[in-house]
């Protein structure tokens, strides 16, 4: 007999809809019969390709014993964290600060205020190796209600007092802002890279592409080359690791070792797009053909295998499948020569690290111990030809991995994470010059446009199969404008810039604090929660004030408006002890933070000719230009129509005596034109 979940959207809901546990969805509903039973509340947070998630399904919300303790003493909501990321964050700060630590599933108590008073994350059905298990605490936690509910109930309120003074933070006056945090954050973080394996820490490690992001700027800024080795080798390591798919491209969540070898096999649409950007950047910072290929491979990937009839991406995809962590993904011997045949069999045995003992649990999880160009070297190979026949023999691979059983796909759609994918792509179409990438670029940016929105033209923050819901957040918002601004550099269109300065608009109007700088997490008539948050620090993406900065910062550069610089500013400033005292988790901020601190040149290209216009944006694209924006258009020999958004930056440009001809410009303020297309490649060939 299905539970509530039955009539759910989500498919980690949904998953669960079969328990004995008599689960409630987060609402109104299972809010007011708690506080009407006067009853804790048992929250239990997750997401649909989590592995942990699913094995504390098995363990105990399967068990009908444990399914009766909980419905019998406590009113139990499940969550999907990747629907309801504002209550998602609030509890998981709170089992930050009661345990040290956090992940998923996340197990909460709370009072039937929604007031947290105990936590962990995963919980054995019972007690071992030292873990209590979850019997016990539920036992435990129960009879504390009944006997020490005074004790519990000024436990929460100092647990809730503590989180809001944690979670809004209030800056001091109006603080300045200064470059020299850059440099201080970049040293930090440099203590911690691992310059044998690439990345930061130890294990397990995770890719960090933020982090990376502002290396690179640093390096474009400084010149010193040792921040764009820190780049090169984490990025080179981690593509020739495991956690990256060397057959159908794209990257695993993370690594559960230091090498970059066994991934934990999900894989997230964040991840991969925030990835193939980083990946993007440093082909445009070095040349490297590899960091090239990598982006190309994964967003191949969400293309192929996770791109929804609709034009927009999907969420995620399982470590799992026929319930076992990995199987999709490994290989023994046998299995490659089957399909490659003996010689080349085992020559891609030997590059790849599959062998008879594995390296995974009896088998083997592709990845290259040595470069492609060394082992060519080694063995007196043609580079170009082995390159080209691995190529052709991971092609046969994994038309044959696509006959297993695919891990389980979370098919729902999310606006922030779709707008780092059409970011990623919007950037790769020009960097590559990949034509179907800006079309699904432009596809699920329509798609979001014209079905994401409510009636009074406020963004919904899901979609799954015919249906979108849920207010948007702050992230929402600010991804979206990031990725709107990247397609209109790609392809010239203003209702790009139109519809991002309408969502920057309306995200000013309805998140902003207007008392202290910043972006709360939800709207001004968002659901009400314990508290209202304010999101500052990156986790596996950009924060909420880091990206909103970021986004205001970009599309003020563009069009001009003195409103989106003031409040991008203002969101820095209130920041700042963020970005000077916890800079390891500010990237995002203190990317913005040198846009906003530093001169941007805008590049402004007009040509009769649609063909050649394309080529000269290519050539722009194949630098890395961190502090530019381009605005190109084809001249027409009458007054085009485009919107007034960007009027300012076009104003007086022509194709001069009908040539193509480039504009560089700075605050508005421009230079002579570069007329003709040897001078605009020469002036685009110089560093910027």
């Amino acid at each position: 007999m299905t539970n509530r979940l039955a009539q759910s959207n989500s498919p980690y809901l949904l998953q669960h809809q079969d328990n004995p546990v008599d689960w409630y969805p987060w609402g109104e509903e299972a809010l007011q019969r708690a506080k009407d039973e006067h009853k804790p509340i048992f929250l239990s947070i997750g997401y649909a390709a989590c592995h942990w998630c699913h094995v504390m399904e098995h363990e105990s919300f399967e068990q009908p014993r444990i399914a009766e303790l909980l419905n019998d003493r406590f009113v139990c909501i499940k969550v999907d964290r990747e629907e309801r990321p504002d209550i998602d964050q609030i509890y998981m700060h709170a089992v930050q600060a009661m345990t040290g630590q956090g992940g998923w599933p996340m197990s909460m108590f709370l009072t039937p205020e929604g007031k947290p008073f105990y936590g962990g994350t995963y919980f054995p059905p019972t007690s071992r190796s030292g873990m209590p298990g979850f019997d016990t605490i539920v036992n435990a936690v129960a009879d504390a209600w009944e006997n020490k509910q005074s004790d519990v109930l000024c436990q929460a309120d100092q647990m809730t007092n503590h989180l809001q003074e944690s979670l809004q933070p209030q800056p001091d006056g109006k603080p300045e802002l200064f470059s020299r945090w850059i440099a201080a954050a970049c040293k930090a973080k440099a203590e911690t890279f691992d310059a044998q394996n690439g990345g930061f820490g130890s294990r397990p490690k995770f890719p960090h592409p933020m982090d990376l992001e502002l290396m690179l700027r640093h390096w474009h800024a400084t010149g010193e080359d040792r921040w764009l080795n820190i780049v090169t080798v984490t990025l080179s390591k981690m593509a020739d690791g495991g956690i990256y798919d060397h057959l159908g491209g794209g990257f695993a969540r993370y690594s559960v070792d230091e090498r970059w070898l066994v991934p934990h096999f999900e894989k997230m649409l964040y991840d991969n797009a925030l990835l193939a950007g980083i990946y993007l950047r440093g082909y445009q910072a070095t040349g490297n053909q590899r960091f090239a290929q990598v982006a190309r491979e994964s967003l191949e990937y969400l293309i192929r295998d996770m791109l929804d009839p609709c034009g927009a991406i999907h969420c995620t995809e399982d470590a799992d499948s026929e319930g076992e962590e990995g199987k999709y993904y490994v290989w023994t011997p046998d299995e490659v020569v089957k399909v490659l045949g003996e010689a080349r069999g085992e020559r891609f045995c030997q590059i790849y690290d599959i062998t008879q003992e594995g390296n995974f649990e009896g088998k083997s999880i592709l990845n290259l111990r040595r470069p492609l160009e060394l082992i060519a070297s080694s063995q007196g190979l043609d580079y170009e030809t082995l390159r080209s026949e691995l190529a052709e023999d991971r092609r046969r691979l994994l038309e044959v991995r696509e006959s297993r059983v695919r891990p389980g796909r979370d098919d729902k759609v999310l606006v922030s994470w779709n707008a780092l994918a059409i970011d990623a792509l919007a950037l790769a179409s020009r960097v590559l010059g990949d034509a179907r990438m800006l079309e699904v670029a432009q596809g699920a940016a329509e798609f979001i446009w014209t079905q994401m929105r409510t009636d009074q033209g406020r963004l919904l923050h899901a979609y799954r199969q015919g249906t979108s819901h849920l207010d948007a957040y702050v992230d929402d918002y600010a991804t979206l404008i990031t990725a709107l601004v990247s397609l209109f550099e790609a392809d010239g269109d203003s209702k790009w810039l139109a519809r991002a300065s309408e969502l920057a608009d309306q995200m000013l109007d309805h998140f902003s604090d207007t008392t202290a700088g910043g972006f709360f997490y939800t709207a001004d008539d968002h659901e009400s929660l314990i508290l209202r948050t304010k999101d500052y620090h990156d986790s596996s993406v950009p924060s909420g004030n880091g990206e909103a900065a970021y986004a205001l910062i970009r599309l003020a550069r563009l069009t001009g408006n003195e409103r989106f610089e003031a409040a991008a500013n203002l969101t820095l400033r209130s920041a700042v002890t963020v970005m000077t005292e916890q800079s390891m988790a500010a990237s995002r901020l203190l990317i913005a933070l040198d846009i906003c601190l530093n001169p941007t040149q805008q590049f402004v290209l007009v040509d009769p000719s649609a063909e050649s216009l394309t080529k000269l944006k290519s050539a722009y694209f194949q630098a890395y230009r961190p502090r530019a924006v381009l605005a190109a258009e084809v001249a027409t020999g009458s007054e085009p129509s485009r919107d007034l958004t960007i009027e300012n930056l076009f104003r007086g440009k022509t194709a001069v005596d009908g040539d193509p001809t480039l504009y560089q410009c700075e605050s508005f303020t421009c230079k002579e034109p570069a007329t003709g297309t040897a001078a605009i490649l020469d002036a685009l060939g110089s560093k910027n």
